[in-house]
């Protein structure tokens, strides 16, 4: 299967359109080479692909005659992206909209005069 259509058959990217512009531009590595979109796709191999801010690590197991649900991609790829990379993320997105820990309750006065500073 071509490399471009694999990718949106795992769902690493919505459209195969952003896929063959994702590769076109370096964001795609397969066994720790640049390629083709039309690059086939053989199992055992290993894509790198940054997606947004995240660069996952898939492993190829096979190749799905369509786009598959998230529910069947494991059948088809190994998730090889290190831990440090979702928690990269998860950080990220916890300084940007200012989420409190779970279970620390209700911000108190203090908390919220300091999240108003923080906004604006």
């Amino acid at each position: 299967m071509r490399l471009d259509l694999w990718l949106w058959a795992v769902r690493l990217y919505k459209t195969r359109s952003i896929a063959v512009t994702a590769i076109r531009a370096g964001h795609v590595q397969l066994n720790g080479t640049l390629p083709k979109p039309a690059r086939e796709v053989q199992p055992g191999d290993v894509v790198t692909a940054r997606v947004g801010d995240l660069t996952r690590t898939l492993r190829a197991k096979g190749s799905p005659r369509s786009r598959v649900g998230a529910a069947m991609v494991p059948d088809y790829a190994d998730d090889l992206t290190p831990p440090e990379e979702y928690e990269k993320r998860k950080m990220e997105a916890a300084e940007v909209t200012g989420v409190r820990p779970r279970g620390s309750g209700r911000p108190t006065k203090r908390d919220r005069r300091q999240m108003d500073e923080m906004m604006g």
